[in-house]
């Protein structure tokens, strides 16, 4: 295994991982914004209202694009294993 191979395992995991994530922290980047301008609007200033809707957002991501995040990360990963006997010579 040379440096190359970690090389590019680690750089395939990372774009694997960014793939993944991205939906849904876009997700919580869009309702975190959105519930800003709401407590702008209104004048709350409720610590809390920040919280649960970003957690609910983030939930509804998850049932939505969990499929897709399964499959991307299960193919990863049979990618990694199936090139395994590469790696260990």
């Amino acid at each position: 295994m040379t440096i190359n191979d970690v090389t590019a395992i680690a750089e395939d995991a990372l774009f694997t991982i960014i793939k993944c994530a991205a939906p849904l922290l876009l997700v919580s980047l869009v309702v975190g914004l959105v519930v800003s301008i709401f407590q702008t609007v209104t004048s709350i200033q409720e610590q809390t209202l920040t919280f649960v809707p970003k957690i609910l957002a983030i939930f509804l991501g998850l049932i939505v694009m969990g499929h897709w995040i399964m499959n991307n990360m299960v193919e990863y990963m049979t990618r990694l294993w199936t090139d395994f006997n590469a790696y260990i010579r």
